[in-house]
């Protein structure tokens, strides 16, 4: 990829936790300017500003739109939850 790159968001799902705290699970495109797209999944840590509640975010993590991947994440989280 060279140049500019432009992203689209294809879905997202919010989970709310706390006062005004949220992460954000999405899966986006990256587009750049030579048009080999690129789909991937993001994690995205935000808060609600308390003026206008408009999202804010934090950080992010990114990785490959790959089920084995996501798969692989959601069993080690899981697992990770467990653990006492």
């Amino acid at each position: 990829m060279s140049g500019n790159v432009t992203f689209e968001t294809i879905k997202s799902i919010e989970v709310k936790f706390g006062e005004n705290n949220f992460i954000e699970i999405a899966k986006k495109k990256a587009i750049p300017e030579d048009g080999e797209e690129n789909t991937f999944i993001s994690i995205s840590r935000g808060f609600f500003t308390k003026e206008e509640e408009e999202p804010r975010f934090k950080k992010s993590v990114a990785m490959p739109s790959d089920k084995e991947v996501i798969e692989a994440i959601s069993k080690a989280l899981l697992d990770v939850l467990k653990t006492k």
